[in-house]
């Protein structure tokens, strides 16, 4: 990596505040839950750090239409949880693991649907071509991380908190709210973990 360009010195920051601490995580006591990664793959357009999210098609089972990482369960095949998500990465993506320069991770967290979630956060040098998978993704969001705005708005009856940006249309909130939130203060230099 060319660490004079102003997106490799913002990676290199990055990673030395992922590794600098341990990232909490919330534990989920007493309950049996799945393994599953996502990835949080920033790049470096216009002078500023930008990330790719995911809106899954309305039609799935789990969580669909939610804008979310990149990401899933972990598989027989996978050796750690940052092997599932790459693989899972590459399979919605098209993002190859060689196309990742992988910077750390956040603090996991159990969801809903009985999966505990270990987010990794990942640099794009270069934005390749992207191959979404159409029965995994209905499209692919680029925000950019500095301008998310938190909002609270209503959502499954209960006021939430939430990420927005593009004049309020976009917007994350349950699990990939928090890892956000987690991204949003070790880029600011603060202490991590669920919020």
């Amino acid at each position: 990596m060319n660490v004079e360009s102003p997106g490799a010195q913002f990676a290199l920051s990055l990673a030395q505040r992922l590794r600098a601490e341990r990232p909490r995580s919330v534990a989920a006591q007493g309950v049996e839950l799945k393994e599953a990664a996502v990835l949080a793959p920033i790049f470096w357009r216009d002078g500023e750090p930008w990330v790719l999210l995911t809106k899954r098609p309305k039609s799935l089972k789990k969580h669909p239409g939610q804008i979310s990482f990149p990401g899933g369960a972990r598989e027989a095949a996978d050796i750690t949880p940052l092997h599932t998500a790459l693989r899972e990465t590459h399979e919605e993506l098209g993002l190859a693991p060689d196309d990742v320069e992988v910077l750390g991770m956040l603090g996991g967290l159990p969801v809903i649907t009985g999966y505990y979630v270990t987010p990794f956060v990942g640099f794009l040098p270069k934005l390749v071509p992207l191959r979404p998978s159409p029965g995994e993704i209905e499209l692919v969001l680029e925000a950019p991380l500095r301008r998310l705005r938190l909002e609270q708005r209503f959502i499954l009856e209960a006021q939430r908190p939430v990420y927005v940006w593009d004049a309020g249309e976009q917007i994350v909130w349950g699990a990939t709210q928090h890892m956000l939130a987690q991204l949003l203060q070790v880029m600011a230099g603060g202490p991590r973990g669920p919020s």
